[in-house]
């Protein structure tokens, strides 16, 4: 086995990874060890897993990302892999739990302190811890994403397989792909955000080249004169399925919003949470709290 006796089971606003600290680079795991660590039937049950460890331990990194870890000044790098098995570039809320874990290791400094850099297959990110932080929660942290790469607004079709209905989404880029989806634009033929079944994966035409994730929101406030607004959003994640929470897809869902209305500043409703997005023309930034909740032993 590849994976160390103990592990850890983490979240961020409900979306779930099984995570550990890996010092020495000798705990790489196989595509079929995620797998079957992340069946919530037969394993320990999660939406990914997270290796903490250096770059250089990392074996699909090349060259020039460990050079640009470096060059950012991360030391560590967060090795994610989707619940399916797959490599993914980018977790928003997984960055968060990885800071965390680092924090708990001594390795990354407690609220107040100096910023974790945190590489990542999508390049270094910035992350601050806020520790409590009404009303995001406990062990808050702030994640620089980067900018969001977007495309012209409402040039796809989503539907959902055996549900009636269609909306328009708008392609984001993360470092990873989202279609973001504004369901009362007067455009959008689905059900309420509350009785979609995304238990199903959502179709999107034309079809990307890569897979993605799909965002559903809906406006629920905004105010024009202070530039804030609230919003509810749910998503199917790429090799897992419908998730309580997705950063990128946060991140991915302020842009989108952003281009739509002009306000860059939002709070964000998912089913395991509420965190705070703020979007500006160079940066997206997450504000939302991790959780570490179980030590757990592999036999």
């Amino acid at each position: 086995m590849s994976l160390p006796q103990f592990v850890y089971k983490g979240h961020g606003t409900g979306n779930d990874f099984v995570i550990y600290l890996d010092r020495t680079g000798q705990f790489e795991p196989s595509a079929e060890e995620v797998r079957h660590v992340c069946d919530r039937h037969f394993g320990i049950g999660a939406d990914g897993l997270i290796r903490l460890s250096k770059p250089e331990f990392v074996s699909d990194c090349t060259d020039e990302q460990i050079a640009q870890c470096h060059d950012g000044g991360a030391q560590w790098f967060m090795d994610y892999r989707n619940a399916d098995g797959s490599l993914a570039e980018m977790c928003g809320n997984g960055t968060r739990v990885t800071a965390l874990m680092a924090q708990r290791a001594g390795i990354a400094d407690v609220p107040g302190g100096e910023p974790f850099q945190l590489g990542t297959r999508a390049g270094v990110k910035n992350l601050r811890s806020l520790g409590a932080l009404a009303p995001y929660g406990d062990d808050v942290f702030q994640v620089s994403l980067g900018a969001g790469k977007i495309s012209a607004l409402d040039t796809y079709t989503v539907t959902i397989p055996g549900s009636a209905g269609e909306a328009y989404g708008t392609f984001v880029d993360m470092g990873n792909p989202h279609v973001v989806a504004v369901l009362q634009d007067g455009k959008a033929t689905l059900p309420a955000i509350e009785d979609l079944n995304l238990i199903v994966k959502p179709v999107v035409s034309p079809a990307i080249e890569t897979d993605q994730n799909v965002e559903f929101v809906r406006i629920d406030e905004r105010d024009d004169v202070k530039g804030f607004g609230k919003a509810t959003m749910r998503v199917n994640e790429r090799g897992c399925g419908e998730t309580l929470s997705c950063g990128t897809g946060l991140g991915a869902t302020a842009v989108t919003l952003r281009a739509k209305t002009g306000i860059a500043h939002w709070d964000i409703a998912v089913r395991g949470g509420l965190l705070k997005v703020d979007v500006s023309a160079d940066d997206v930034r997450l504000t939302g709290a991790a959780a570490i909740v179980a030590k757990v032993e592999l036999l």
